[in-house]
């Protein structure tokens, strides 16, 4: 099996994370291989730095000469030493290292994709529309029907399991963002994301938007105009679904095991509770697409890149999952027309 990973933003940690995790991984014993795609003058200084080994083959498809891990330039030129956060050179690298990602995945040739983080304003700046890494690929793929869950566990192996129902918006267009239809569809890829991860009971909780899910009306009317009739929907789909919960209420009962996943309304009322719980092991997998896509849940932290203190916990973790999920050999989710 084989496994891509973008380098990302490499003014950050994400081919520092990227080689720490794979240099564990790789001396595991399994089939598994894996191909570095992005900068390789970034790979080899850091490999050095790392007193890993430094001259990775080229991947070339089937032709590659037998190793575990490859390297796979999307430049003609290697990026100069030193870039400073922010250089769009470094921003127009890490783009086009998602596009040949995803390029190959969508043609069978890598069974999935493991996205080290970029900075959305460095590429914004550069010229190119970008909301984020999860929209950018649902746009290369082709497919509307799309969230972002993120998965971790405490040290206990407590999981928890969020999917969001909006993702980079400014709170104040949440409201507007969500539509009954829109979020029957979250629930149901959540339902079936679990189903890819083997769970057999698939329940769903879904959070309200507002406090204490709207108290009855009084404390807002989304959840009777708009999350209630989403539940509805989706258990009429034949889904597990219950709410719309106060979330303060359903994330601790998530996590006492009576839900499977959550489907929560926005970015931080999904992810204050889960990097409570999996700071450094967290991963985002992008539900919807045709493809296995994950990646760690932390952004390109300029301020330690370089310095040797990037923890790669949660590159493995994403890592180690898009194997889980790769290796059912069940397709993800099929292009729609």
């Amino acid at each position: 099996m084989i496994l891509g990973i973008t380098l990302g933003d490499v003014t950050g940690i994400g081919p520092e994370v990227a080689l720490r995790a794979v240099a564990r991984l790789a001396a595991e014993d399994t089939d598994l291989r894996y191909v570095l795609i992005g900068d390789t003058g970034v790979v080899r200084r850091l490999c050095g730095l790392m007193g890993l080994e430094s001259d990775l083959p080229p991947w070339r498809g089937a032709d590659s000469e037998p190793s575990r891990v490859y390297s796979l330039p999307v430049s003609e030129t290697e990026l100069p030493e030193g870039l400073s956060p922010g250089d769009p050179r470094a921003a127009l690298e890490a783009v086009a290292a998602l596009r040949e990602g995803a390029r190959r995945c969508l043609s069978g040739e890598f069974a999935g994709l493991v996205t080290a983080p970029v900075h959305k304003a460095s590429i914004l700046e550069a010229g190119v529309p970008f909301v984020g890494q999860t929209e950018f690929l649902a746009d290369l793929a082709g497919v509307s029907r799309f969230a972002m869950m993120l998965l971790g566990h405490d040290p206990a192996g407590r999981w928890l399991r969020v999917a969001l129902a909006t993702t980079h918006l400014p709170l104040a267009r949440v409201p507007a963002a969500l539509t009954p239809e829109g979020i029957s569809e979250v629930i149901a890829l959540t339902s079936e994301a679990c189903g890819l991860l083997g769970l057999p009971r698939r329940r769903v909780g879904v959070c309200g938007l507002n406090p204490h899910a709207g108290e009855g009306g009084h404390l807002g009317r989304e959840e009777i105009t708009t999350v209630a009739p989403a539940v509805a929907q989706a258990r009429a789909r034949g889904f597990d679904a219950r709410g719309p919960f106060a979330a303060d209420t359903l994330f601790h009962q998530v996590f006492r095991g009576d839900y499977d996943a959550v489907v929560a309304m926005y970015h931080d009322q999904g992810l204050v509770p889960l990097k409570m719980v999996a700071f450094d092991t967290g991963v985002n997998w992008t539900l919807g697409l045709p493809f296995v896509r994950m990646s760690p849940d932390h952004g390109t932290a300029h301020d330690i890149a370089g310095q040797g203190l990037a923890d790669p916990a949660s590159m493995e973790s994403a890592l180690r999952l898009a194997a889980t999920v790769a290796a059912t050999g069940i397709p993800c989710w099929r292009r729609r027309p």
